[in-house]
């Protein structure tokens, strides 16, 4: 039996320590794709879910929250320049009843509005059907004491009274009615502007699972320097720069796109308060009007939004790609082809 060369003897002694190289880029590239896919898909549901609640509230929350309060002051104003044309003593004057009637009409078109956007689901729905009854009672025993009994005291005092009841009766009446759909709206709002427990988790999730990643392309770095004798890989060294994008620019529109929505709570929360000052009608009219443009001007839809979802897609894409090319051909050219 032959003795074995030098060159046999060194090869069998480099052997076992070229097989844990191999078994640590292996294991580095299995660490750096399982943590690419878990981070990724946190971070992108984590921000879908931010822009949907962002799109909820553009969409439906604040419509509905406005409509509402619009709605109530167009009532409330309604009523009142009937009776003020009975106070000032001009309901005996043709069209006296026009700004009565202008209110009522702007009323029952903003419930027909309420009707697509209001967010209480099918407790809304039934609120606002019954509001709609309640509505046609109060026109039938209002506007006849605004425009038809002018010159009838008693009747009208009848009418004006049993509308007042209509409108305002406690726990039964529309306004009450609105006061409830409103606030279960207001709490739908409460949970569509803020970032919840679970959202929190999936981003702390997302942003370590990218730390893990960070770490271990600079430690497959470092095993590629100093166990394979290679200075850097490109493909790492971008895969780290893709890393370190992908948790900055997602979690910045992010934090960005939270601010507006804390924003849009507190004008919503700003209207719904509004609707209750019935000092001055008509300034309170005013202003959920400005405040409802302005509010809609700060929820209009961003394209930013939808590129950063899908340039976070892309990265995600690539952390995933570029170290497991990196690597693979390291093991391929060094070892798996060797082997």
């Amino acid at each position: 039996m032959p003795w074995p060369t030098r060159r046999t003897r060194t090869a069998r002694a480099r052997r076992p320590s070229g097989s844990r190289t191999r078994r640590l880029l292996e294991l580095h590239l299995a660490v750096l794709v399982v943590a690419a896919l878990v981070s990724t898909t946190l971070l992108l549901a984590s921000y879908r879910e931010v822009q949907n609640s962002a799109g909820e509230l553009r969409t439906r929350g604040a419509p509905a929250v406005q409509g509402v309060s619009a709605t109530q002051l167009a009532l409330l104003r309604a009523h009142w320049e009937a009776e003020a044309s009975v106070r000032q003593g001009i309901d005996n004057v043709i069209g006296a009843g026009a700004r009565y009637e202008n209110q009522l009409s702007a009323a029952d078109q903003g419930l027909s509005r309420l009707s697509d956007v209001q967010i209480d689901g099918e407790r809304g729905r039934g609120v606002l059907k019954t509001v709609n009854g309640l509505l046609t009672s109060y026109s039938s025993s209002m506007t006849p004491g605004a425009v038809k009994y002018v010159d009838d005291d008693l009747m009208q005092q009848e009418k004006f009274e049993e509308a007042e009841r209509i409108l305002r009766r406690k726990g039964t009446g529309v306004v009450p009615r609105l006061d409830v759909l409103q606030q279960h709206q207001m709490q739908r709002v409460d949970r569509v502007s803020s970032m919840g427990a679970l959202q929190q988790t999936g981003w702390a999730a997302a942003e370590l699972g990218l730390l893990v990643l960070a770490l271990t392309s600079l430690s497959a770095l470092w095993v590629l320097r100093v166990r394979c004798g290679r200075s850097h890989d490109p493909w790492l060294l971008l895969s780290l720069l893709a890393t370190v994008a992908l948790a900055v620019f997602p979690l910045w529109a992010t934090t960005a796109t939270q601010a507006r929505l804390d924003t849009a709570h507190e004008r919503l929360v700003a209207i719904e308060a509004r609707a209750h000052d019935t000092q001055d009608l008509a300034a309170s009219q005013r202003d959920v009007t400005d405040k409802s443009t302005l509010l809609r001007g700060e929820l209009a839809a961003q394209r930013w939004q939808s590129w950063t979802y899908y340039g976070a897609l892309g990265g995600g894409a690539l952390i995933v790609l570029l170290p497991a090319v990196g690597i693979c051909r390291r093991l391929n050219a060094d070892y798996w082809r060797a082997g």
